[in-house]
């Protein structure tokens, strides 16, 4: 997924958390529209932070895939044959 499908669904879903907010409490969905701004930029920051912390796993994985092949293949290499 990119970055910005990313930042725009939790930016959604952060408007979306906002107006079921405002319906539980039986206000006027659209009032005060800097409390859904701020809403949306909050969301939008946790999609942006999950993201990277979804590249940098990945990262870490491909990493530790590497090391444990290189592990395998010393292991087999090193171990007579029967």
């Amino acid at each position: 997924m990119s970055l910005l499908a990313n930042i725009v669904g939790f930016s959604l879903f952060g408007l979306a958390a906002r107006m079921g907010q405002l319906g539980i409490q039986k206000r006027p969905i659209l009032d005060n529209p800097i409390g859904h701004a701020i809403s949306m930029g909050t969301f939008g920051f946790i999609g942006y932070w999950a993201y990277q912390w979804d590249q940098r796993a990945a990262v870490l994985l491909q990493e530790r895939r590497a090391e444990i092949a290189a592990r395998r293949a010393k292991t087999e290499g090193s171990s007579p044959s029967s």
